[in-house]
């Protein structure tokens, strides 16, 4: 009968716990709480396994293993709060890192959407190319609604390096339908090299260009990670040898808002 009705964590728990409610004199609402109680556990961990091999995030990156101390104007009290992603998710709003190469932009958006996979979100992570390539593909195939259709089943795509999209009509115009189709319904993160003021060499005139960036900072939050490569840094350090301490880029003065 628990076969029937899907209830597996209860099939394997409940001989356990039927023999210590018997022997401790529990109530019967006590035995069945407790069931179900480790059946909703269960599940909620088996949930958890599924959106995190879907999510296709970067492996070993999570916020304890970011360097907030070298990216100092990134706050990790406030990455903290964007991993519940409660209102932010909600809101359909959007995160947008920028920065040089190296800067720890892709380390920290696959951080983010960790947690958030945890927190019970559903994330998918995507090198901005491979989804765009995808994209056309089902274009050509006449199916390019239905795949932006299947995509709205993530709470957040997280697009990283956005910048290496090739100029081309084709690439950027099925790019420019993702931006639209999400706007203001699901929320996107961004991880890009160039600021806004480059992004002409992604979208191939100005008017896509406005609108595109016009639809995804209306309701954003902006990180300016203008650090020095960590990959470089940690080879300068390796060069130099133990005992020195490490050298950290200082930090480009932002406009806190």
């Amino acid at each position: 009968m628990l076969n029937e009705l899907r209830l597996p964590a209860i099939k394997t728990m409940w001989p356990q716990f039927s023999q210590r409610a018997d022997k401790e004199g529990w109530p019967a609402a006590r035995l069945l709480t407790t069931l179900a109680e480790h059946e909703l556990a269960e599940r909620h961990r088996r949930r958890i396994e599924r959106h995190l091999a879907e999510a296709r995030l970067l492996p070993g990156k999570t916020i304890d293993t970011f360097e907030f101390e070298a990216v100092p104007m990134v706050s990790k009290a406030h990455v903290m709060a964007l991993a519940e992603g409660n209102e932010w998710l909600e809101n359909a709003n959007n995160l947008l890192l920028f920065g040089p190469p190296g800067g720890g932009k892709s380390h920290l958006a696959s951080a983010i959407g960790l947690a958030l996979v945890e927190n019970g979100w559903r994330v998918l992570f995507a090198r901005t190319t491979d989804l765009v390539q995808k994209l056309q593909i089902a274009r050509r195939e006449l199916t390019l609604q239905a795949a932006l259709n299947r995509l709205d089943r993530f709470h957040l795509l997280i697009l990283d390096d956005l910048a290496y999209v090739t100029k081309d009509q084709a690439e950027t115009s099925v790019l420019f339908e993702l931006i639209g189709a999400r706007y203001e319904r699901r929320s996107m993160l961004i991880t890009a090299n160039q600021p806004f003021g480059e992004w002409e060499k992604v979208f191939p005139d100005p008017a896509m260009t406005l609108a595109a960036v016009d639809r995804l900072v209306h309701h954003a939050t902006i990180f300016e990670m203008n650090v020095e490569s960590y990959r470089r840094r940690q080879a300068i350090d390796k060069k130099q040898g133990p005992g020195r301490p490490p050298k950290y880029a200082t930090a480009a003065k932002t406009n806190p808002d």
